[in-house]
């Protein structure tokens, strides 16, 4: 029988106006699909113009422009429908999605689609659950004393899976799938038993054990940086008074 780490595979990433969930944008994502290891990916690709300015400090990770997105973006609402479309297919035919660091990108898309679409990311999986596989986790809790940076350049260099063109969404999302096929085959004794519906159970403890750890170093250091337990998806922030 083939292990899931074998078998297809979807991955999904975004680039961004900036590191808050809440208040920042999509201006590109991409989602890929592989049907066995070393098959031709499939990828899907948006770019969007998300209707705020793009500031040069994003630009100068991913190098979109405003005035790109401005000119050949799409207005939000219709291609955060699509996205969303396209990972409920994902869970339909039963591929496991892969999303590196999944809080930031799946709470980002959520907070997308209550702002322009009136939904959530939720009410796409209320039939069918969607099974995450997060690198980051998975390799932070198979290999928690190794030392060193855990960014996806970090994890590829390690794992030995090539980046071409690093913080293009295509590029990131198809990096981070075969480092999650290389991470299981690594680490096969102890994840070919488990399906994605037990990892991605596992995968919420573990990252919550992991946030509590960092949420304890911060507070050794004296930092005030709050890190939220929640995988794969931050809970909705309260109503303001």
């Amino acid at each position: 029988m083939t292990c899931w780490y074998e078998g297809p595979l979807a991955a999904f990433d975004t680039e961004t106006t900036g590191v808050d969930v809440e208040t920042d944008r999509i201006v590109s994502a991409a989602v890929v699909v592989q049907e066995a290891p070393g098959a031709r990916p499939r990828v899907t690709r948006w770019l969007v113009n998300p209707g705020v300015p793009v500031p040069a400090a994003a630009t100068a990770v991913h190098g979109l422009t405003e005035e790109h997105v401005q000119r050949n973006g799409r207005w939000p609402s219709p291609v955060m429908d699509e996205i969303a479309r396209q990972l409920s297919e994902q869970a339909v035919r039963g591929r496991p999605l892969v999303v590196m660091n999944a809080p930031f990108d799946l709470t980002l898309l959520d907070r997308e689609l209550r702002r322009h679409r009136a939904s959530s990311l939720c009410r796409w999986f209320e039939s069918t659950p969607l099974f995450v596989l997060d690198p980051l986790v998975l390799d932070k809790h198979l290999d928690r004393y190794r030392k060193g940076r855990r960014t996806l350049g970090a994890l590829c260099e390690h794992y030995g899976v090539p980046l071409d063109g690093a913080h293009d969404a295509a590029a990131d999302a198809l990096a981070a799938l075969e480092v999650v096929r290389a991470v299981a085959r690594r680490f096969a004794a102890r994840l070919e038993r488990l399906s994605p519906a037990e990892l991605h159970t596992l995968q919420a403890v573990w990252h919550a054990a992991q946030a509590r750890g960092l949420q304890a170093w911060f507070a050794r250091t004296g930092s005030e940086e709050a890190v939220d337990p929640a995988w794969p998806l931050r809970p909705d922030l309260p109503a303001a008074a």
